[in-house]
């Protein structure tokens, strides 16, 4: 529901006051996490051994960022087809993997790459008159957000291996607090504390925030550290179906024929992009399998 809570939200608090507020309220959710149930982490931890400088490149591109581009996408296209547009990520993973981080690919997942470039066309319609206007702002700005998901996501498989999962949540969400707090005072955007502690704003900061990123963000850390960056990602082909369903039922957004083709292409371009990672995950429960 994330799309929907950024809809909702980011016409009272502008992109970097929905980053802001968001990842504050992510942080504070895991300070309390870390404080009630995970007081052992601390000290475990050694914070002048921490890759300080590579946390934060992670909670830029992987957090601040990207949550900035999707709510800037919002202000234009609909919650729907920014969710749609997000099921590029893995796409972009694996692109990011095979060019900076020189992870193999498979003749077969540069075909599945390809289909869900394809599938991207599609769910704009082709309709390039169109992009060169708004829908193009807005599809662009959400798509640079699904590419620094991808970097994100190598960058902390390849850097925060070794990192505790929830010392690296809360890190990187309170990086990502100040970067948008910065950019809030160098853009000169207000902050309304009134607006914010309304009903269905605070109500909104604690489904976007608590949960969508508290939670959520050690979902997703578990899953690439247990993982891989490419498997983590392909959640975000989920992520469409219900945020469809929301919006047509919450928010009046229509839902067409071609988001769902082309939503079907990017599926299509995940499953054979991700074949390998699949392969491996199987062969590699096997074998824990044989030897119990």
């Amino acid at each position: 529901m994330s799309f929907l809570f950024i809809k909702l939200l980011v016409e009272d608090l502008g992109p970097w006051g929905v980053v802001f507020w968001r990842c504050l309220f992510g942080t504070i959710t895991l300070f309390i996490i870390l404080f009630v149930f995970k007081k052992q982490e601390l000290k475990r931890v050694r914070f002048k051994s921490l890759p300080w400088l590579k946390l934060f490149l992670v909670a830029l591109f992987n957090n601040a960022l990207p949550f900035a581009f999707i709510a800037m996408s919002e202000m234009r296209i609909s919650s729907s087809l920014a969710s749609v547009i997000n099921a590029t990520t893995p796409i972009w993973t694996i692109v990011i993997g095979a060019l900076f981080f020189f992870i193999p690919v498979k003749g077969r997942q540069w075909i599945g790459v390809s289909i869900g470039f394809l599938g991207i066309l599609i769910l704009l319609n082709l309709d390039f008159k169109s992009l060169i206007n708004e829908n193009f702002i807005g599809a662009g700005t959400m798509l640079f957000a699904t590419f620094c998901y991808g970097l994100g996501a190598q960058m902390a498989k390849r850097y925060l291996q070794e990192l505790s999962i929830i010392i690296v949540s809360i890190i990187t969400l309170f990086f990502s607090t100040m970067i948008s707090l910065i950019f809030i005072l160098i853009l000169n955007e207000s902050v309304h504390l009134t607006s914010v502690f309304s009903t269905h704003t605070f109500l909104s900061l604690i489904g976007l925030g608590v949960f969508g990123s508290g939670f959520a963000y050690l979902f997703y850390y578990y899953m690439v550290k247990e993982g891989s960056a490419e498997f983590a990602s392909l959640v975000t082909y989920i992520v469409p179906i219900t945020a469809m369903l929301w919006g047509y039922l919450l928010l009046g957004e229509g839902i067409s024929p071609h988001m769902i083709l082309g939503l079907l292409f990017v599926f299509a371009g995940v499953y054979l992009s991700s074949a390998k990672m699949a392969k491996k995950r199987s062969s590699f429960n096997t074998s824990i399998g044989s030897n119990h």
